[in-house]
């Protein structure tokens, strides 16, 4: 049987992949994929996410191209399908979705020495971390996820992301009648019901001067809420695949503290 030759345009499951012990078989990648480092180094990328160079890719021949609904323009993913054989399409949507993905990739590269194995211990430690965070017992928190400024941009209740926060008692406020990804004013955001607006760096590289906006935004308005104001680390509430496991291990720990934050922002009011 050939040896498979895969080609990721999803960062997530270029770690993955390697988790899975696929790491010589990776022929290409995007240049967001940039987990784990020190072995991805001498992997040709083949432009970006939604940026996909496609002659480099047929250059690499590949047998197996990854690719994710959200991430990857369904365009570029047809011009590839041309000449890729095997086209695997991934769209997670919850945290459990994971397995089905591990145990997806764990058959399709069965011809690896070792991958089912290790796809089938990714599944035991995924499980184990959704043991370990219900046994947390959190209280529903209700906050905003932003993963865009100009315009701001949040997270709807049935992505991924907003799946990984619920596990850690991070309730996103966004409507289920609202886009999965919705544009908000910074008034809407003020009235949106969140004790907390989290600020992740990524897509877009937040950081704590960016609360600014948020405070003048509220203002001058007697019954403005205390609204806290948080960056978090992106990948790992956004990366599904391997990275959800730890992610959801580093989420249990950032509700504790958010909540701790939450208790001094109240004493103090406002925006902290």
């Amino acid at each position: 049987m050939t040896p498979p030759r895969i080609v990721s345009l999803v960062p997530s499951l270029t770690e993955m992949l390697c988790a899975l012990g696929l790491r010589e078989h990776l022929v290409g990648r995007t240049g967001f994929c940039i987990h784990p480092r020190e072995v991805l180094r001498d992997v040709p990328k083949v432009g970006g996410t939604r940026d996909v160079d496609v002659g480099r890719v047929r250059a690499l021949a590949p047998t197996h191209l990854v690719v994710n609904v959200d991430e990857n323009e369904r365009d570029a993913v047809e011009q590839l399908a041309a000449f890729v054989p095997h086209v695997m399409v991934t769209h997670p949507l919850v945290v459990q979705d994971n397995l089905e993905l591990f145990e997806r990739f764990g058959a399709e590269f069965a011809q690896v020495p070792g991958v089912r194995g290790a796809a089938a211990a990714l599944s035991s430690r995924l499980r184990a971390a959704l043991d370990r965070a219900q046994a947390r017992r959190f209280e529903p928190l209700p906050v905003l996820y932003m993963i865009w400024k100009d315009p701001w941009m949040s997270v709807g209740s049935q992505t991924f992301i907003a799946s990984m926060l619920a596990h850690a008692g991070l309730r996103s406020v966004i409507d289920v009648a609202q886009p999965r990804y919705p544009v908000l004013t910074l008034a809407q955001i003020a009235d949106s019901g969140a004790r907390a607006v989290l600020l992740s760096s990524e897509p877009y590289h937040f950081t704590q001067r960016h609360c600014e906006p948020l405070r003048e935004a509220l203002a001058g308005r007697s019954d403005a809420p205390v609204l806290h104001c948080a960056t978090i680390d992106g990948e790992m509430a956004s990366w599904y695949g391997s990275r959800a496991i730890d992610g959801l291990d580093y989420l249990a720990g950032y509700r504790e503290r958010l909540g701790r934050a939450l208790d001094r922002a109240a004493a103090h009011g406002g925006i902290r």
